[in-house]
C-alpha cells in the first residue's frame, strides 16, 4: 500500500505563488508517473500537470506558463510551483502517482489539499 501527503496549499492573493509538495510513503516498489488534479466547487476533476519518472512533462493549457511540476526520484516526491495565481485557480488541488510491481500498475490518490485565490 502506498500513501500520498500533500502539503503547501493556502490563501494567495491573485498574481502571487505557493508551492504544492507531495511525498509518497508505504511498500514502495516503483513509482512512475506522478502528477497533480484539481477539482473546483461543482466541476470535474481535471489534470493540472504530469511527469514521467524521467522528468517528461505535460500541463494543462490553462496553467501552461505558470506552473512547474517537479519531482525527487529518491524522495519519491512531487512538486508543484504555482506562480501568477488566478482566482480560477481555486480548488482542490490532489496527487496522484501509479506504482508498479512487476506487471501490475497501481493508481494512488492524496486527500487533496485546498487552494484558494482570492484578495
Amino acid at each position: 500500500q502506498v500513501q500520498l501527503v500533500e502539503s503547501g496549499g493556502g490563501l494567495v492573493q491573485p498574481g502571487g505563488s505557493l508551492r504544492l509538495s507531495c511525498a509518497a510513503s508505504g511498500r514502495i516498489i516503483s513509482i512512475s508517473a506522478m502528477g497533480w488534479y484539481r477539482q473546483a466547487p461543482g466541476k470535474q476533476r481535471e489534470l493540472v500537470a504530469r511527469i514521467s519518472w524521467g522528468g517528461s512533462t505535460n500541463y494543462a493549457d490553462s496553467v501552461k506558463g505558470r506552473f512547474t511540476i517537479s519531482r525527487d526520484n529518491a524522495k519519491n516526491t512531487v512538486y508543484l510551483q504555482m506562480t501568477s495565481l488566478k482566482p480560477e485557480d481555486t480548488a482542490v488541488y490532489y496527487c496522484n502517482a501509479d506504482h508498479i510491481v512487476g506487471y501490475t500498475r497501481d493508481n494512488y490518490w492524496g486527500q487533496g489539499t485546498q487552494v484558494t485565490v482570492s484578495s
